[in-house]
């Protein structure tokens, strides 16, 4: 249950992240809130989880868990840089990453 619980999250800490960087409400916005799940249905049915109340309140706040820290996220680095809606393109653009990569050469 831990491994499908930690997935939601690190599943859905980019989706946060989009979400945070669009309008309330637009298309977008719909999307990256909206996406991810068809995923974590896959996982509950593939992992056999069932539909008790439990796993349903646990897969629940992992969700919410993952799209609040990718808020924060992106919140956090828009004070500091210029930022993009996508996460991945950001942590690349970011200096801290060629600082990382530096010391591996």
């Amino acid at each position: 249950m831990s491994m499908i619980l930690t997935t939601v999250i690190l599943l859905n800490i980019p989706f946060g992240y989009w979400r945070e960087s669009v309008n309330k409400f637009s298309f977008q916005w719909f999307l990256s809130i909206h996406l991810p799940v068809p995923v974590i249905m896959f996982l509950r049915i593939r992992m056999g989880l069932g539909w008790e109340l439990t796993t349903y309140l646990m897969l629940a706040g992992a969700y919410f868990t993952g799209q609040c820290l990718g808020a924060m996220w992106h919140r956090r680095w828009k004070k500091s840089m210029r930022l993009s809606s996508c996460l991945v393109l950001d942590i690349l653009r970011s200096r801290w990453i060629i600082i990382i990569f530096r010391r591996y050469l």
